[in-house]
């Protein structure tokens, strides 16, 4: 069964239940459940059984929702907290009969009681047509009132929970995007992109048609045309240290016979909704497996990644009454303030100070929980990769000049290292590099000690 029969599928219970749904009110006499309030709508989707109404109220709640601006949309979310989360009093009574009874009926039902209400409301939305996109946009909007609204961070824990289940890895195709794939979905590859910019269809081509090149996304049945997230792949003669060449229109392309590396040069999260659900490790080792049975003579398979967080981290030293980098490091880099400093002959006295600090940024600089603080440091490394090499001046675009100051790094993914390497970064904080670059750390905080 294809995914657009069983949204017709699923259109057609919605259209008679909703039917259904107005001639039960009507029979009723029940004139005002029609303008019944979308929380009173909700309380009576719970309530209710038949499967083919369900869908028609689901739908329903779904339009009053999108109808709804902020404030009452936040009032919303307010009533979700509180008025849709656990039944208390059904807690104390399956904790009764667990510690009674202590059989596994009791386990049963204390795991059923202990479960938010509003994670039933949300698989019963879930029946309307379009329901999963419904609900993935909902949570980006609970994920903006967020910002100034911690009491509902529950229902957001309550959506990664059901997401989680929902967008699971078994339920994810790995389609390859090329120049054949629909416009509708290539529309969306330009407009998804957040690591390089594409700026128009011929840059697009340039992307993903060339035999060098491959991209490869993740799709859900779900979700018709809408890619998850998708990765940008480069065939290379080793390891690049910059993006210029890989987005540089110079006509030429590696004939991929030639290549021994895989570079992943851009890795895009589509839907904002599904934050908190990874897909980028499943992703990474298919795209491994699939470009490896492509072209077996592919040995080395690394990134081209941003380093977002560093330009912050090394103004934050430069002004800290404590810095970890040297003094004399710290000096040489007051040049990073001089307009178009890579410019002017500055690059090559700046090359080693800006090298000490990155690496003590990757090495050094942690978050609260204890891992890297760059994000995109601990993407990789959580997903098993190892730091492999820093490239001081890998991307001077306006972009990269303003967040990394043209930093770029490659995090290498050794197959036979992937789950070693996770395992150390998951259970210990451990950032497994080479020794290049833990000993360009190392050298800086000695001295600094001294």
């Amino acid at each position: 069964m294809n995914t657009s029969f069983f949204g017709e599928l699923l259109q057609t219970i919605s259209e008679r239940g909703r039917a259904l749904l107005e001639r039960t009110r009507e029979r009723r006499g029940d004139a005002a459940a029609r303008s019944h309030g979308l929380v009173e709508l909700c309380e009576e989707l719970l309530s209710g059984r038949g499967e083919a109404s369900g869908a028609a109220l689901a739908r329903e709640i779904f339009i009053r929702y999108d109808e709804l601006t902020t404030g009452p949309r936040i009032a919303f979310f307010e009533a979700l907290a509180t008025r849709f989360g656990v039944d208390r009093e059904r807690i104390d009574a399956a904790v009764d009969a667990w510690a009674r009874d202590g059989n596994d009926e009791a386990a049963i039902e204390l795991h059923l009681a202990s479960e938010p209400r509003r994670q039933e409301l949300f698989r019963r939305l879930n029946l309307a047509p379009g329901g999963t996109a419904a609900l993935v946009s909902m949570r980006e909007d609970l994920m903006d009132a967020m910002a100034h609204r911690d009491d509902l961070s529950p229902v957001d824990q309550d959506f990664v929970h059901l997401f989680s289940s929902w967008f699971n890895r078994g339920f994810l195709v790995l389609r390859r995007i090329d120049w054949s794939t629909p416009a509708i979905i290539l529309e969306k590859i330009i407009r998804y992109e957040a690591v390089h910019q594409i700026q128009d269809w011929d840059d697009l081509r340039r992307r993903i048609d060339p035999p060098d090149r491959r991209c490869y996304a993740f799709f859900h049945p779900a979700l018709v045309d809408e890619p998850l997230i998708f990765v940008e792949v480069a065939l290379t003669s080793g390891i690049p240290r910059a993006i210029a060449p890989i987005l540089g229109n110079n006509g030429s392309a590696l004939r991929p016979e030639s290549a021994n590396t895989a570079v992943f040069y851009s890795i895009s999260n589509c839907q904002r909704g599904l934050s908190g659900v990874s897909f980028g490790s499943f992703l990474i080792k298919q795209v491994v497996e699939e470009i490896s049975r492509e072209f077996p003579r592919l040995s080395t398979f690394v990134t081209l990644s941003p380093a977002p967080g560093f330009a912050a981290w090394l103004a934050r030293e430069r002004e800290s009454n404590n810095p970890i980098l040297l003094p004399e490091d710290l000096a040489e880099l007051s040049e990073l303030d001089k307009p178009n400093w890579w410019q002017d002959g500055a690059a090559e006295r700046l090359q080693e100070p800006l090298l000490h600090a990155a690496a003590t940024y990757f090495l050094s600089a942690r978050s609260g929980t204890g891992g890297a603080l760059d994000p995109v440091a601990r993407f990789h490394l959580g997903n098993g990769a190892r730091l492999e090499q820093l490239n001081p001046f890998g991307d001077l675009s306006e972009k990269g000049i303003a967040q990394s100051h043209g930093l770029m790094v490659n995090y290498r993914y050794d197959v036979d290292e992937i789950e070693k390497n996770h395992e150390a970064y998951a259970e210990n904080r451990t950032i497994v590099t080479v020794n290049g670059i833990r000993k360009r750390a190392r050298a800086a905080r000695e001295l600094a000690k001294a």
